[in-house]
């Protein structure tokens, strides 16, 4: 909220995926959740930029979960519990096996969306799928129609147009972590809950010592 009393209280909210921090490519800067793994589970897609997860290679050490600025990783305590007869099973995805107990799990910008897409866009001879063939779930089912998704380095991709806006701002800008979710608001408060600051805004907080 922007912490002023009723009737003058706005509130914002913030989705949080996984932010799919960047890759330099030239094995220099990576997303910490990569730095981190020991077990190699989870990379940068150089095809998408993508951070995925893979779940039989994870070893539960949650170093991860950890690393993650965003807090955008979840541990499995528990398997999944489906019970027959609720109508539960019908949110499974044949496309996706449910994840099991004692790994980190996280958005990976469905990616199986984007092998679907990519799959159909091969058999029609061409080369990657169009915008809007590859959206995500979360994409799908808002709906205000508040998530824009597509490719950021395509510049006649509407979210790359988005991106340049004036009013766009990412979260934790300052910590170098490259994220490639945006955020649009006209509201100052907004931006600075994100802890993203025009230059001169910031204003360290004093040290006191008793």
């Amino acid at each position: 909220t922007n912490g002023k009393e009723f009737p003058d209280t706005e509130v914002s909210y913030f989705p949080r995926p996984c932010m799919q921090c960047e890759e330099d490519g030239h094995g220099g800067h990576h997303p910490t959740c990569v730095s981190v793994c020991v077990a190699t589970a989870t990379r940068v897609d150089p095809n998408t930029g993508i951070v995925s997860q893979i779940y039989t290679r994870c070893i539960g050490c949650r170093y991860c979960q950890a690393a993650c600025p965003y807090h955008a990783r979840y541990f499995n305590w528990w398997d999944g519990y489906f019970p027959k007869g609720k109508g539960l099973e019908k949110y499974l995805s044949p496309e996706v096996s449910p994840r099991m107990r004692g790994v980190v799990e996280k958005c990976t910008f469905c990616q199986n969306h984007y092998m679907r897409a990519k799959t159909h866009a091969y058999a029609e001879d061409r080369r990657a799928p169009e915008e809007g063939e590859y959206v995500t779930a979360c994409t799908e089912a808002c709906p205000a129609q508040a998530i824009t998704f597509g490719d950021l380095n395509n510049p006649e991709h509407k979210v790359s147009q988005l991106a340049k806006s004036p009013y766009a701002f990412r979260l934790l800008e300052r910590i170098n972590t490259k994220p490639k979710v945006y955020y649009l608001s006209t509201r100052d408060w907004v931006r600075k809950m994100a802890d993203n600051y025009l230059p001169g805004e910031f204003k360290r907080v004093k040290k006191v010592t008793g």
